[in-house]
């Protein structure tokens, strides 16, 4: 391996990350500047820049010389709560655009002792195989029979194998299939959208295991320690109480009540029945035991179980969150809670994302009823038809080999304007938040780098305040976008969970004191400002290098043509909406259309 010849890196970081080779089966440590890693400070900030370094856009997502960036970040293995995260960062297989999806779990804390702020993959194995990094040396050995495992199985059998003392993230059968929006897993969490997992099966990598020894020093311990106190106490107050009681799946029946719960293909905004799925009504059904991530205070997994007849097999219990609740409940026309804790299971076992895989049979439901698809059994509310079409898509199995294809790629084999009403935005399959009854938010599907997606815009922060009309875009959604994009991705790269995003009195300053105690900057809130607005505009740049053009920030032109059946006012003004496109771009410093040049 080649030496660290970098200065001394700053208080949090190694300097340093491990790039390899599969298919020369080597690896070499690659010097971090210190200027680099402010710039741009780890988790997907760090991830974006290693693959503009690499010019990872330039290659296919699929092939041998595609790059997958596993990118930690300072705060790892700190005492700070929430930041045990670590960022996968790749072209995306589904979108062939930026993909940076984050999981939070003991590999983040595993990875970075193993003496690295980054590792950087490309090549494939010669077989099935196993990537193991030991204290920064990497190994391969033949997967041998976990090819074909599924996910927490294969984590279970590593474990005896390798010992305890290893963290593992897999991939499930999906990934091996290439099904492009495969997900990948450590300890029932998941890097769950935009295909990563496929990325990684295309390499011939069922897992990849680390340990290590290499700690960082911090520049402030004795006032770290004290901040870390100071948060994990305000962890525990009024801005993350919806989480700690009932999750992520809370709000449910809010958006239900405001016709934003996106139901049988973005056809309707709110769903009969929706009580039976419900955190409030599971809660008294079914077995609930609260989870909580690695170095974390808040606990807002919920893991209820699934009886035996619900799914086929021992009992057992399965993690629900909104979007879990809503891709595979109201999208599908779903009501029974059976069903859709089975289904959950099914995605996370088989390794794919529930709301693409959700979207994509929803809409291919909809193309059933409409007659563009020959597959009559597949028809909304029909539970079983759910459960066979995530089966058959893991396996690449009668429909399942279209399905596995997204919607946007469904629908260009199906015609017939089928992509009208396909729920994507860059092929990315949307979340559940009804653009038309949330504006801002519609604007944040519509730009973000992405494509649709709610964990890098919070844009629906503001829907739901007084700021905004939701029901009218404006000038000012572009600013609130704005706002909300860059706040996310400056958290995706410290990184720290969005669940604490409340906490803050003031987000900027109090996440530069938190970064000073660990490397001994002097960063200001006006930096790291700035720090944010530069991610977001390097996912930009990712992405015209893959052949971005102005026309894909854009919504299905049902949501711009079309009322929403149950609400007449939920209706989007297309020229409104150009223009607030249009103001964002101009806000960011970028041509009217998006391009980064504004002479372009």
């Amino acid at each position: 391996m080649q030496k660290n010849t970098c200065p001394k890196p700053a208080g949090g970081y190694h300097g340093r990350y491990l790039r390899i080779d599969l298919t020369q089966h080597t690896s070499e440590w690659i010097p971090l500047e210190n200027g680099v890693l402010r710039n741009f400070l780890g988790g997907s900030g760090l991830g974006v820049h290693l693959l503009l370094r690499e010019s990872a856009a330039d290659f296919a997502p699929l092939s041998r010389e595609a790059y997958i960036a596993f990118a930690f970040s300072p705060l790892v293995g700190s005492p700070l709560t929430t930041s045990a995260k670590f960022a996968v960062v790749s072209k995306s297989p589904l979108t062939d655009r930026i993909n940076d999806s984050l999981a939070s779990s003991g590999f983040a804390i595993a990875g970075k002792r193993s003496g690295c702020d980054g590792i950087v993959i490309t090549g494939k194995a010669r077989e099935p195989s196993i990537l193991i990094i030991d204290d920064g040396h990497m190994r391969i050995e033949p997967a041998g029979k976990l090819w074909g495992m599924e996910c927490s199985v294969a984590e279970d059998q590593l474990s005896k194998r390798l010992g305890a003392d290893f963290q593992c993230a897999v991939i499930g059968p999906g990934g091996e299939r290439l099904v492009p929006f495969a997900t990948i897993s450590h300890d029932g969490r998941h890097a769950g959208r935009g295909g990563s997992g496929a990325v990684l099966g295309a390499k011939n990598i069922k897992a990849i295991a680390v340990r290590g020894s290499q700690l960082c020093a911090w520049a402030d311990p004795a006032g770290l320690n004290q901040f870390a106190k100071t948060l994990s106490k305000k962890s525990f107050g009024p801005a993350t109480a919806k989480y700690r009681e009932l999750g992520t799946a809370t709000n449910l029946l809010l958006f239900n009540r405001l016709r934003s719960l996106p139901t049988r293909n973005f056809q309707e905004g709110s769903f009969e029945g929706i009580e039976q799925l419900a955190p409030e009504t599971l809660a008294q059904t079914r077995a609930r035991t609260r989870s909580y991530c690695a170095a974390c205070t808040i606990g807002c997994e919920h893991l209820y179980s699934i009886a035996p007849q619900d799914s086929e097999g021992p009992s057992s219990s399965t993690r629900i969150e909104y979007e879990n609740l809503f891709a595979l409940g109201p999208l599908c026309g779903i009501k029974d809670s059976h069903t859709v804790l089975t289904a959950s299971k099914l995605c996370d076992e088989q390794g794919l994302d529930t709301i693409s895989i959700g979207g994509t049979i929803a809409f291919a439901m909809e193309c059933v009823e409409r007659g563009l698809l020959d597959a009559p059994w597949l028809r909304f509310g029909d539970g079983q038809a759910l459960l066979r079409a995530i089966r058959d898509t893991a396996a690449l199995e009668g429909i399942g080999r279209q399905l596995a294809l997204g919607s946007r790629r469904l629908a260009k084999q199906l015609g017939n304007n089928a992509i009208d009403f396909a729920p994507q935005v860059k092929g990315l399959e949307l979340p559940g938040y009804e653009p038309r009854a949330l504006q801002t938010m519609a604007l944040g599907f519509a730009v973000g780098s992405r494509g649709a997606d709610h964990n890098r815009s919070g844009a629906y922060e503001a829907d739901f305040s007084e700021q905004v009309d939701r029901h009218n875009i404006s000038a000012l959604s572009a600013t609130k976008a704005i706002e909300t994009e860059d706040k996310a991705a400056l958290m995706d790269s410290l990184i720290i969970c969005k669940f604490l995003r409340g906490v803050f009195d003031n987000f900027y300053a109090e996440s530069a004191e938190m970064l000073n105690l660990i490397t001994g900057w002097n960063t200001t809130a006006a930096e790291l400002q700035a720090t944010a607005q530069r991610i977001v505009t390097a996912r930009k740049e990712f992405n015209i290098h893959c052949g971005w053009r102005p026309e894909e920030d854009r919504l299905p032109a049902r949501m711009m043509q079309n009322a929403l059946n149950d609400d007449e006012k939920a209706r989007i003004s297309p020229e409104e909406f150009a223009t607030a496109v249009k103001v964002y771009n101009q806000l960011r410093g970028w041509s009217d259309e998006g391009w980064l040049d504004p002479s372009e």
